[in-house]
């Protein structure tokens, strides 16, 4: 197994990729813990895993207090940490700037780049050295699109902060990578595409598929695999990387 006995964190465990990547974990040995805003829905997504050492600790990523508690937690039930996935995010809204709320912006700054931030300052001293701490980014830290303020802000600020981790990390051959989803048969994704559509005047999914080389969304089961290359001894000499895994949207 690629992660026997090893412990692993996802944020945002509770959403389709933070549960695909949760499940692949488990199958192949790890111990994991799912961080999410929600409780009940975390219960929800543990139900519909396969059978393992698996803890849910709802908290808000963007708190100190929180991420230094849920660390708490993870380290309590399964000792140190080896891989750590953050992954939660929020998209904000669809606005030309001049109408572009500052609280929404700041709102998605603080899931995305304050919750990444805060997990890499409290996981990682408690991390094992040889581990792996990944980013969920996405495609838009590749690129700008009208009105997506506060999302592609965010995407473009993560990758400074994972090159940052990546340099400070290497003496203890912890890795540091992004993965870089493109659109996504999801959830999230349908509620951009439908935000893009109201505002643009488009059909934002069909814009999407347009703009992919491969012709269609992804599943949240493909980035999860390219995750567990990136959380396991697969991905040993690879650090400070931007994985592409966005259907070629990003050529």
């Amino acid at each position: 197994m690629k992660l026997n006995q090893k412990t692993a964190i996802i944020t945002g465990g509770a959403g389709s990729l933070g549960l695909a990547a949760a499940r692949l974990f488990l199958e192949e040995g790890a111990r994991v813990v799912l961080v999410d805003l929600s409780q009940e829905a975390l219960e929800t997504a543990r139900a519909s895993l396969p059978a393992g050492d698996v803890l849910t600790v709802a908290a808000d990523v963007g708190s100190e207090a929180a991420t230094k508690a849920y660390i708490d937690a993870a380290v309590a039930a399964f000792g140190p940490i080896d891989i750590f996935f953050s992954n939660a995010g929020n998209f904000g809204e669809v606005r030309p700037i001049a109408d572009y709320a500052l609280d929404v912006f700041e709102s998605v700054q603080r899931v995305h780049v304050t919750g990444a931030f805060l997990g890499a300052k409290h996981a990682t001293p408690r991390m094992r050295d040889g581990g792996s701490f990944i980013i969920t980014s996405s495609v838009a830290a590749t690129r700008g699109d009208p009105g997506v303020y506060a999302y592609i802000t965010a995407k473009h600020a993560q990758i400074g902060l994972m090159r940052c981790l990546a340099k400070e990390l290497a003496p203890r051959r912890i890795r540091v990578n992004s993965v870089h989803p493109g659109p996504l048969d999801n959830g999230f994704q349908h509620a951009v595409e439908a935000g893009l559509s109201r505002e643009l005047g488009i059909d934002g999914t069909a814009m999407f598929n347009s703009l992919i080389p491969l012709g269609r969304h992804g599943l949240p089961e493909e980035v999860a695999r390219s995750v567990l290359y990136l959380a396991s001894d697969d991905s040993s000499f690879t650090t400070g990387a931007m994985l592409m895994v966005d259907g070629g949207m990003s050529v």
